[in-house]
């Protein structure tokens, strides 16, 4: 069996304190995998590997921005795929700025925020199919500038857009993201706002 080098990040994840039962199941898989796929950070570690995802905020904290997935045919969170990069944090602000075409984007906590193991379903991606997989995922809290302009990154939305905390779940049309993940997410922006964890 291989077994992935120690890195910063199996042990955040490993420290990590579930917020939930998806949270504390989806963390034991990820770990597994880590631990015993070397290639889980690549894309050639083809039943699972590792992602990055963003819940970016604004500076009130009343409005998270979304892109609306040419694959998902939804309004949905930022993130994407490690490949080969261990530092998941820095992955997630690359592909905020990617997606989004702002520029001035900041990590509000070097902790993660969430932890979830996704499922994408089998998919045409630059002309070759991509076969059914999971997607390891670590979240961060992200605040991004919302007076810059927005920009769609062409092969992969169709818009880009600022949406209030209330209205994340009616824009998105995938049920299970808005049960599992969405809802989760902004109850948690709440009470780390609350609790003085973010400004």
């Amino acid at each position: 069996m291989n077994t992935i080098r120690s890195t910063h990040i199996r042990e955040q994840i490993a420290s990590y304190d579930p917020f939930n039962e998806q949270e504390e199941r989806d963390k034991e898989m990820i770990l597994g995998f880590m631990d015993s796929h070397e290639d889980v950070f690549l894309r050639s570690c083809l039943a699972a590997h590792m992602t990055a995802s963003a819940w970016v905020t604004d500076s009130k904290r009343e409005n998270i921005l979304m892109a609306y997935h040419n694959i998902y045919n939804s309004w949905a969170w930022l993130g994407g795929h490690a490949d080969g990069e261990e530092d998941l944090a820095s992955v997630a602000v690359r592909e905020v700025m990617e997606e989004s075409g702002i520029k001035n984007v900041r990590l509000l906590s070097d902790d993660i925020f969430s932890l979830e193991s996704l499922t994408v379903d089998g998919h045409i991606k630059k002309g070759r199919y991509v076969s059914s997989h999971l997607h390891l995922n670590v979240t961060y809290l992200i605040e991004a500038d919302e007076t810059e302009s927005l920009r769609i990154k062409k092969n992969e939305n169709s818009a880009v857009a600022w949406i209030s905390l209330n209205e994340v779940t009616s824009r998105s049309s995938e049920a299970w993201f808005n049960k599992h993940i969405y809802n989760k997410l902004n109850e948690k922006l709440l009470i780390w706002k609350r609790e003085g964890l973010i400004n």
